[in-house]
């Protein structure tokens, strides 16, 4: 019995011994735990804050992308429509001065070629054009 007895007290005081780490561990972990939760509570605020000015930007972002297609929308249907405007008669008057150009580089051959048959001592023919027509303008 007495060796029951010594048994049961090395048992118990081995027991303490446990209980009082355990206990040591246990308000350790419990610091930590709190120096953890200093530390997390303030970062997780910030994180929704962040994560709120985020999405209200997006929302900015989301009405400016909306404003830009709008604004491209209308810029294109003005394109469009200043193309059908002004492509129909740009070409008229591009077509115009082609004309009047080529008018113009024609008449100034004729006189030249009126000009050398009167050197030369020759009329020019009627079938011409530049027969008695261009002595009328005083020249």
């Amino acid at each position: 019995m007495l060796i029951a007895a010594g048994a049961c007290v090395l048992v118990t005081g081995g027991l303490l011994f446990a209980i009082t780490t355990l206990r040591r561990q246990v308000a350790d972990l419990a610091a930590v735990v709190d120096e953890l939760r200093r530390q997390t509570v303030p970062l997780v605020a910030d994180a929704h804050r962040v994560v709120d000015q985020a999405a209200t930007e997006m929302q900015r972002i989301d009405a400016v992308l909306e404003s830009t297609e709008s604004v491209h929308a209308t810029v294109d249907s003005a394109s469009r429509l200043a193309y059908r405007a002004f492509a129909n008669p740009v070409v008229k008057v591009l077509a115009i001065r082609a004309g009047a150009a080529g008018g113009v580089r024609q008449l100034r051959a004729r006189p030249t070629a009126t000009t050398r048959s009167r050197t030369r001592g020759t009329t020019p023919t009627a079938g011409s054009g530049s027969g008695s027509g261009s002595r009328g303008r005083g020249r």
